[in-house]
């Protein structure tokens, strides 16, 4: 299995950036995607962004042209790239892996994002 560790989130402001790091470790020869989903609360988990091996990204409607997704393949780690925040980015970000349509890692912890108006 892939456990994955995520980090950096923080407090800013509508309109200012930050970036998240999702270290994976474990059996991560087996990864084909990786992917960052998020909570708000009383909402549903909802996929973000993914990137594939073959260097393939897809984004939520709700994040494309502000959220960017990249790999360091020889790092084992993922980030997110958010700029131009708002206030409903506000949620618990969380990475996970897949092969094919699986999902193959354990939930993590998440990294709170708050984006204030």
């Amino acid at each position: 299995q892939v456990q994955l560790v995520e980090s950096g989130g923080g407090l800013v402001q509508a309109g200012g950036s930050l970036r998240l790091s999702c270290v994976a470790s474990g059996s991560i020869f087996s990864i084909n995607t990786m992917d960052w989903y998020r909570q708000a609360p009383g909402k549903q988990r909802e996929l973000v962004a993914s990137f594939t091996n073959y260097g393939g990204r897809m984004y939520a409607d709700s994040v494309k042209g502000r959220f960017t997704i990249s790999r360091d393949n020889a790092k084992s780690t993922v980030y997110l790239q958010m700029n131009s925040l708002k206030p409903e980015d506000t949620a618990i970000y969380y990475c996970n892996a897949r092969r094919g349509s699986s999902i193959i890692g354990s939930w993590g912890q998440g990294t709170q994002v708050t984006v204030s108006s």
